[in-house]
């Protein structure tokens, strides 16, 4: 009995998982169809800022650069965000393995215990 228990409970689960899936992968096929493949690189904003990419408007007529919590807070919802340390290259994916210069020659002390606030 506590067999057929568990395998009804699993069918309820799957059966209410699969249409769920179903309907993001349509969404997905969708969105990835519409969207334009590539997008220019002297439209791509500067490193450190952001930008609105609205899907369907053509390049010269996008918004301007930004910062990136402006560009988060106001992306419409047929846009995304374009971030310009993002790199379409992949040549360049060896440079965004590197620790950042900060980074360079930090260790953390073996010794190191974090110490309990006042009045614990």
């Amino acid at each position: 009995m506590k067999q057929l228990a568990s395998l009804v409970t699993f069918g309820l689960i799957f059966g209410a998982a699969v249409p769920a899936m179903a309907q993001r992968v349509a969404q997905r096929v969708a969105h990835d169809k519409d969207a334009p493949k590539e997008i220019p690189a002297q439209a791509r904003p500067p490193k450190g800022m952001c930008r609105i990419w609205i899907d369907g408007v053509p390049a010269g007529q996008q918004p301007a650069p930004t910062d990136c919590s402006t560009a988060i807070r106001n992306r419409p919802s047929n846009g995304r965000v374009l971030f310009g340390d993002d790199d379409s290259d992949s040549s360049k994916t060896a440079d965004k393995k590197r620790k950042p210069a900060a980074m360079k020659g930090f260790t953390v002390p073996k010794s190191f215990v974090p110490r309990r606030p006042p009045g614990n």
